[in-house]
Formats: C-alpha cells, sequence, structure tokens
C-alpha cells in the first residue's frame, strides 16, 4: 500500500505569484516572471546535462539578469539579492495546510523535495508555516543534480528505505512528473495556474486541481 508521498516545494507547495511585484517594479508587467522562471528552469536542466552543478540561488539570480538583457533593463547585484531573499519567503497556497494536515491523519509519511537548497527549502518551509508538516525534508544539492534527474528521486527512496515504486512524486510541473515516472515512481500531478502536463510526456497516476482534491483522491485511490 502506497504510504510515501513526496512534495516538490516551488509552485506547486508556495506560490511564486508573490513575487510578482518584484517583476512589475523591474519590467513592467507580471508575466515576466514565468519568463523568468522559465530561464531558471533551461538553467538547472543544462548545468545537469552537462554535469557542472551549480547553486540553485545563482542560477536564479543568473535568469534575472537574463530576463533584463532581453528586456533591455540592467539588472542590479541588489535587486537579484531581493528576488532570492523573496523566495525563502513565499506563502503557500491557501489549500496546502488543511490537505497536508489531512494526509498525515491518514497514516501518509511525507517528504518534501526541493531543486533549491537545503537551507532554503527549510526557510521557505518555516516562512508558510509548514516546517513541522513534514517527516523529511531534502533537496538535490545531496547529489549535485537538479531534478528531473533520476538522481534526487533515488535519494529519497534510498532515505527511507523504500522501492521508488513505494513512493508518489507530487508536482505542479510536467517535467517533475516524467523525471519521477521515468525513474520508477508513482506521481501526481497538481494543476497550478498556469501549469499544464506535456502530452508527450509521462502522464500521472492522479491529476489534481489543488492539494486538497489530491488528499482526497489518494487516500482513496491507495485502496485499490
Amino acid at each position: 500500500m502506497l504510504r510515501h508521498l513526496v512534495f516538490d516545494v516551488n509552485e506547486t507547495l508556495l506560490d511564486v505569484a508573490a513575487l510578482d511585484p518584484l517583476f512589475e517594479r523591474l519590467f513592467g508587467d507580471r508575466e515576466s516572471r514565468v519568463e523568468w522562471f522559465l530561464t531558471l528552469e533551461e538553467g538547472w536542466l543544462t548545468a545537469t546535462i552537462v554535469d557542472n552543478f551549480q547553486p540553485f540561488g545563482e542560477l536564479a539570480k543568473a535568469a534575472l539578469v537574463m530576463v533584463g538583457h532581453r528586456r533591455g533593463v540592467t539588472v542590479s547585484e541588489a535587486q537579484c539579492q531581493e528576488l532570492v531573499d523573496g523566495m525563502k519567503c513565499l506563502p503557500a497556497h491557501p489549500d496546502v495546510r488543511q490537505a497536508l494536515d489531512q494526509l498525515r491523519g491518514e497514516g501518509f509519511c511525507l517528504s518534501a523535495l526541493s531543486n533549491g537548497s537545503l537551507q532554503a527549502v527549510r526557510h521557505q518551509l518555516e516562512s508558510a508555516d509548514l516546517a513541522n508538516s513534514f517527516d523529511a525534508v531534502l533537496s538535490v544539492e545531496e547529489v549535485k543534480r537538479y531534478k528531473p534527474a533520476p538522481e534526487p528521486y533515488r535519494m529519497v527512496a534510498e532515505r527511507h528505505g523504500i522501492g521508488l515504486d513505494e513512493m508518489m512524486m507530487v508536482a505542479a510541473h510536467a517535467w517533475d512528473i516524467t523525471g519521477a515516472a521515468v525513474a520508477g515512481c508513482r506521481t501526481a500531478f497538481i494543476a497550478r495556474p498556469g501549469k499544464v502536463l506535456n502530452p508527450a510526456g509521462s502522464q500521472p497516476d492522479l491529476h489534481s486541481s489543488d492539494l486538497q482534491e489530491f488528499a482526497a483522491q489518494v487516500t482513496a485511490w491507495r485502496q485499490h
């Protein structure tokens, strides 16, 4: 019976849209935040493919500078640091806390797995009042490979002494779903605003509009 649930952090649990005021100040529109996150994803995927791990914070800053170059805006180091500091204080989506409490009450073991540094993700969860919601908090920096490479998912399974097929990766990113599925995990997609599945990628075992719907689905699903 499925017992271990592993949650992505940024966008899945925490609302990155809280950074919109910074992007509006810098570039005049909030859509630049989406451009920045896609550029950040490109950065960590490249770092993983070429086997040149770089800290998440540095990649986040570099992505902001790249967006500035595209838009003809010079981004200062202070503005980069404001972004990194803002990432550490993101609020949880409104559905998160109640859903996590419900899942723990159902006997699930909950882990958080982030592409951010361990220090940063612990700060994030503390700031969002979620620090006590997880049995384990893990970062890809331990294996120096970003999701969706297989090593982070394997690390979680090894940490808990379980098989990959005994855990479910819960994420709002199609690439995370595909990475976890190829590694051998069960998967659940959370359809946060603007997030869609890749029709050419792996399809999840569960598809939920938010974490409260997911909590109900996975509780019923594991009984079959």
